[in-house]
């Protein structure tokens, strides 16, 4: 293959702009003019004229859930719903289709995000009835946003034996009305008391291995039509682990993959030799981190903060997993080379993590450049920004939950302590920190175009700025989403930038996101995606 007559931009300070290159197999055989790739061409060789347009690494997605992309596309998408009789109106149309006692998923309600705020409430969460009503004989899970909440009607809260007097469990809670009975919010932890599928005839175990291989192939899909050509999955079983390797060997997943288990220390202990994989199939697939999670979410209130919230002053959110926990899953990934990667929200979540990493850090002196995580680092105390820098400490952040979370983080969080420390994207770099970008799909829509604006901008819906100074410049953004995310996964020296001797992965826009107006940049789309070679999509 050859791209000719483009305007290739490389993050390479040897070569930072060319016209043309040449692949060769899945790799970069040679960068240049447009005359000097010319001469590449031969009887079987693939030319693509760019007629000017930008071309640039592929998009790394630093952070989001591969098996969940999938699964968010065979269920209710809520990620639109304005209201909460809206939501309440679409599962009314999935009621109505369904068999008796079919369950019935749904994804991506925020109520902070409402036009109208739900009645009757509680803690600004609706009640169950209205739900219930509409579907009284299939049980309905409505994940949060967030992934960090949960909403059951009646019958699964019925289905799943939950009632008044059922306890909260460790690090989370269920909200209860003014008589004492359960509104169907569960929060964190306590969403796994809902027994999903309960009731309903079991799959087969044919029909559940076709939907699981279903699952990922439609996030490989959605990954590379959004220009995504290395994928950050942040928390994957076993199980899934083996099924994207076979997948892979079958040719049916386009995107690479760099896996974070997901698993108890238990099975972690018992698996590490295993499962550990580098660069495999031709750096279709990597496993070398492991992931946990220290809080939940702002949005749900379950983020761990250091002083209560703003708008709710008996809270300080959840610690979803004990730190004796978490220490002790640091200890076994430092003695078998493995990544440790951290959920932490709140301020004393990231707190808490980065004294874990010290101290581990400080345990295993001879150990360097483990590059270990923060997944979202999204609300700091000042005291512990420098601390990233001076740990060596990935921050691996979302650009786009800054712009998506702005409408209630002051008042979440108050605005001193949001000013100070929320999306800090800009301090997090001054102190030494490498910045990452993701969207934590399917939290929000993989597209790396909107992620990239709302990095360079911080607007949000109504056009207002979110502290502004956080802001990217367009070549840092752009470093975020590549090169950045290559380092943090230990593949810069194949990933991330454009180079003779790397593979292969490249996008083609449809607009020069680094020259365009501002407000034009989200109307850039994909024109080719390309990755190890091969154009794996094409508008």
């Amino acid at each position: 293959m050859v791209l000719l007559n483009a305007r290739i931009v490389t993050l390479e300070a040897s070569q930072p702009q060319v016209e043309a290159l040449a692949v060769g197999g899945n790799r970069i055989a040679a960068i240049g003019t447009t005359a000097a790739i010319r001469r590449y061409v031969g009887e079987r060789t693939q030319v693509i004229d760019l007629n000017g347009r930008l071309v640039i690494p592929g998009f790394i997605e630093g952070h989001a859930h591969f098996t969940g992309v999938g699964l968010s596309k065979l269920n209710l998408d809520l990620t639109k719903a304005k209201t909460w009789d809206e939501i309440v109106r679409m599962v009314e149309g999935a009621a109505k289709n369904a068999r008796p006692g079919e369950w019935i998923y749904g994804r991506g309600w925020h109520q902070e995000k409402w036009t109208v705020k739900p009645s009757p409430a509680v803690e600004g969460f609706p009640t169950h009835d209205s739900l219930s009503q509409v579907s009284p004989h299939n049980p309905v899970l409505l994940t949060h946003a967030s992934g960090h909440a949960t909403f059951a009607n009646a019958k699964a809260m019925e289905l799943s034996g939950i009632t008044r007097d059922t306890p909260n469990p460790s690090g989370g809670d269920f909200l209860k009305d003014a008589s004492g009975n359960p509104t169907g919010l569960f929060r964190e932890t306590a969403s796994r008391l809902i027994r999903t599928g309960a009731g309903e005839p079991g799959r087969t175990a044919e029909e559940e291995a076709a939907r699981a291989q279903r699952l990922l192939e439609l996030a490989s899909r959605e990954a590379v039509s959004k220009g995504v050509t290395s994928f950050q999955d942040a928390g994957s079983s076993f199980d899934d682990v083996d099924l994207m390797k076979r997948m892979i060997d079958e040719g049916r997943i386009d995107v690479r993959l760099w896996v974070m288990l997901r698993v108890s220390n238990e099975a972690f202990a018992a698996n590490l030799e295993k499962y550990r994989t580098i660069d495999y199939a031709d750096g279709f697939l990597t496993v070398r981190a492991i992931k946990r999670s220290i809080d939940g979410a702002l949005g749900s209130r379950g983020a761990w903060l250091l002083e209560s919230y703003s708008d709710k002053q008996d809270d300080i959110g959840r610690n979803t997993t004990s730190v004796e926990e978490i220490r002790e899953t640091a200890k076994l990934a430092m003695q078998h080379g493995y990544q440790l990667c951290v959920h932490a929200i709140g301020d004393r979540a990231n707190r808490e993590t980065l004294n874990i990493f010290e101290q581990a850090f400080k345990a295993n002196p001879a150990r360097r450049d483990l590059r270990w995580r923060v997944e979202h680092a999204q609300h700091l105390h000042t005291a512990d920004i420098p601390r990233f820098g001076q740990l060596g400490v990935i921050a691996s952040m979302q650009g786009v939950h800054c712009t998506s979370d702005a409408p209630y983080v002051v008042a979440r969080l108050g605005e001193k302590r949001a000013r100070e420390g929320a999306y800090v994207w800009q301090k997090l770099m001054k102190s030494g920190a490498v910045v990452t970008n993701g969207t934590d799909a399917p939290v929000e829509d993989m597209n790396p175009i909107a992620g990239y604006y709302a990095t360079v901008t911080r607007k949000t819906d109504d056009g207002s700025v979110f502290y502004g100074d956080q802001r990217m410049s367009r070549m840092e953004a752009l470093r975020s989403y590549t090169i950045n995310g290559a380092y943090a996964a230990f593949q810069e020296n194949s990933l991330g930038s454009i180079k003779v001797g790397k593979y292969a992965d490249l996008v083609a826009l449809s607009k020069d996101i680094l020259t365009i107006p501002e407000d034009e940049i989200r109307s850039a789309e994909i024109v080719y995606t390309i990755v190890g070679g091969k154009v794996r999509y094409k508008r």
